[in-house]
């Protein structure tokens, strides 16, 4: 029978301390200030006085930059940051829409509601109009019916795309 081994912690993606390879490195203090070039043992020493860890930031082949803080709290602003990162970068994102040419004008109203909540959140939208069979050969009366609910978002808005995909017209649409 196999046991499964219990997951082990991640090892820290920066070198710290003795496992900094570099002869000599730039300091940087816990306050943000530059202390110079200092050699290694020299740097991990003076950390290691104010208790706290010399962390390896960035790795040139000219020099290396090494910042004396504690590695556990570094490490913790660093995923802090890294994560409000990723929110901004995924803020401006792509809602779509679909309509039908036989859509009701309450319906159509409704959904202009739900791309105005899109638009406010900074998202831009992507709105499809769906033509099946004989529909496809009402293709002006469709894009009209676009334009239309375009013009029935209270926000001003600004045209992205436009043209005709697969199954009928489409618009992108962003906030103006």
């Amino acid at each position: 029978m196999y046991y499964r081994q219990p997951p082990q912690k991640p090892a820290s993606k920066y070198k710290t301390n003795e496992k900094i390879q570099a002869q000599e490195v730039r300091v940087i203090d816990a306050d943000g200030q530059n202390l110079g070039v200092l050699k290694t043992e020299e740097a991990v020493k003076l950390a290691k006085e104010k208790g706290l860890d010399l962390i390896e930031i960035a790795k040139t082949p000219k020099e290396t930059v090494a910042r004396v803080a504690d590695l556990g709290k570094f490490t913790y602003q660093q995923e802090k940051a890294e994560k409000k990162q990723k929110e901004k970068q995924g803020k401006n994102e792509l809602k779509g829409v679909r309509l039908k040419l036989m859509i009701q004008p309450h319906d159509m109203e409704t959904k202009a509601k739900q791309a105005e909540k899109f638009l406010k959140q900074g998202h831009n939208i992507e709105i499809n109009m769906f033509l099946r069979g004989r529909e496809k050969s009402r293709m002006n009366e469709a894009k009209e019916k676009l334009r239309s609910f375009v013009s029935l978002i209270p926000i001003p808005t600004k045209i992205l795309q436009d043209g005709i995909g697969p199954r009928g017209p489409r618009i992108m649409i962003g906030k103006a």
